[in-house]
C-alpha cells in the first residue's frame, strides 16, 4: 500500500466466509473484478485469510478478506477455522457465500449466529444460481459463471457502509492559526524515509484545521520552542520521548503523545486510563502481554519489545515475564496475564480495538496502552491528558 493510500485501520473491512468449494473465492474475484483469490476445484485451496486493500465502488477504500472454509477437516483445518473466526473481530460487513445447490449447513448457521452476536452487518449469498432451476424469492442469488447478481451484490455491500468515526485525532481541539509542535524521534526503530502513521495523520488533521504543524526531533525541541514569539497551542510527542519532552516543554504549554491521541481516536482511552494503575501492582513472576496491531521488523531500539519492558522493570523493580504478539495475533485466553499493554492501534480497525479491550474487561485483565503507560511511568500522565479530557 502506497504512502498516500488510506490506512488499513481506516478502511471498511469486508470479510467473505463460507464452506470449502461454495465458490467463495470466485465471488471475491467477481465482486472486486480482480484475481485476488486463488480459484480451484481442489477442496480447501484458501488456507490463511487473504487481505487485499483496494477501492471498491461505490463504497470507496476497503479491505477485502478471503477466508478459509469453515468446514475444513483435521488439525490444520481447525487452525484455519480459528484464523477465519478471528477475522470476525475486524469485519465491518460479512458476506456468507452458500452453495445454492446444497442445503444450508450447521456451520453456516453458526456463522450467521456469530454475525448477529457481534452485531456485524451481513448478507447471505447463494452462489451457483445457474445450476438451480427453482429459486426461492427470499434468497440473494449470484452466479460467478454468468455474472448474475454481482452488480446487485456490490450495491448491497455498499448499503452496509459503517458510519464514519465521529472522533478526530486532534482537529476537535485545534483552531485556525494555532501552532502545534510535533516531536518525532528519528532513531534505528523509525521507518526509513517516512513518518509513522499517527504522525502522518496528526499532521494532516492539523493542516485540515487551518493550523500549522512544526515537526522536530527531541534534540531540537528546546531551540524550536525558544523560536516562538508566543508559545505553541500544545506539543505532541512520540511516547518514547515523553521524559525528554516533559523536561523541555514549559509547564504552561500542554503536552500529550501520539499514542494517547490514537487511543482516544480509536475509543479505548478510558480503558487505558483505568488499567494503567495495574503497573504499580505488578509482582515478581507476573506475566505482561505487549500487543501490537501491526507487524514490522524488530529493531534494537524497538519500543514494544525493548524500551517498554526495560522501563517497566526499572519502574517496578520486579522480575516480570513478557510475552509479545503482533498483527492479527491476540490470545483468546488472557487470564494468565496480570496486565495487557496495547499499542495505539493505528493499523487495526476500531471494531477490532473494541473487541480486544472488551476481551480484557470480560476476563478481568487490566489493559492500558503504550502512551498511557509511558506517561504514567514518567510521572506526567495527568499533564498528558489535560488537553483532551
Amino acid at each position: 500500500m502506497g504512502l498516500n493510500s488510506t490506512p488499513s485501520g481506516e478502511r471498511v473491512h469486508i470479510g467473505f466466509f463460507g464452506r470449502t468449494n461454495a465458490g467463495k473465492s470466485s465471488v471475491v474475484n467477481a465482486v472486486t473484478n480482480q484475481e485476488i483469490a486463488v480459484v480451484s476445484d481442489v477442496q480447501g485451496t484458501t488456507t490463511d485469510p487473504v487481505y487485499k486493500a483496494m477501492e471498491l465502488l461505490p463504497l470507496g477504500p476497503v479491505m477485502i478478506i478471503d477466508t478459509a472454509g469453515i468446514d475444513d477437516d483435521g488439525t490444520l483445518g481447525k487452525l484455519r477455522i480459528s484464523k477465519t473466526l478471528q477475522v470476525l473481530n475486524k469485519t465491518d460487513v460479512a458476506v456468507l457465500v452458500v452453495d445454492a445447490t446444497k442445503e444450508i449447513s450447521d456451520s453456516e448457521k453458526d456463522l450467521i449466529n456469530r454475525f448477529e452476536q457481534k452485531k456485524i452487518d451481513y448478507i447471505v449469498v447463494y452462489n451457483k444460481s445457474d445450476l438451480v432451476e427453482e429459486k426461492d424469492g427470499d434468497k440473494f442469488y449470484v452466479s460467478t459463471k454468468t455474472g448474475q447478481g454481482i452488480s446487485e451484490l456490490k450495491e448491497k455491500i455498499a448499503s452496509f457502509k459503517p458510519q464514519d468515526n465521529p472522533r478526530r485525532l486532534v482537529a476537535d481541539f485545534v483552531s485556525q492559526g494555532d501552532k502545534i509542535v510535533l516531536v518525532t524521534p528519528i532513531d534505528a526503530s523509525a521507518p526509513k524515509g517516512r513518518l509513522i502513521l499517527p504522525q502522518q495523520q496528526a499532521i494532516r488533521d492539523i493542516l485540515d484545521s487551518g493550523a500549522t504543524a512544526i515537526v522536530c526531533q527531541p534534540s531540537e525541541l528546546a531551540d524550536t520552542l525558544e523560536s516562538f514569539k508566543t508559545p505553541p497551542k500544545f506539543v505532541i510527542t512520540d511516547s518514547q520521548a515523553f521524559g525528554v519532552a516533559n523536561k523541555i516543554t514549559p509547564p504552561h504549554v500542554p503536552l500529550t503523545s501520539f499514542s494517547i491521541l490514537m487511543a482516544r481516536y480509536k475509543g479505548f482511552l478510558e480503558f487505558a486510563l483505568d488499567g494503567v494503575e495495574a503497573i504499580d501492582k505488578l509482582k515478581d513472576g507476573n506475566k505482561v502481554l505487549i500487543a501490537e496491531g501491526c507487524t514490522h521488523h524488530r529493531q534494537c531500539e524497538d519500543i514494544g519489545t525493548v524500551k517498554l519492558p526495560n522501563m517497566l522493570k526499572k519502574h517496578t523493580g520486579k522480575n516480570i515475564v513478557f510475552e509479545f504478539t503482533q498483527g492479527t495475533q491476540f490470545p483468546d485466553d488472557l487470564t494468565q496475564y496480570a496486565l495487557v499493554i496495547h499499542c495505539g492501534g493505528c493499523m487495526i480497525t476500531e471494531r477490532e480495538v473494541r473487541y480486544r479491550m472488551q476481551c480484557c474487561k470480560d476476563q478481568g485483565v487490566p489493559v492500558t496502552n503504550y502512551g498511557t503507560a509511558l506517561a504514567h511511568m514518567n510521572g506526567i500522565l495527568k499533564r498528558s491528558i489535560e488537553i483532551i479530557k
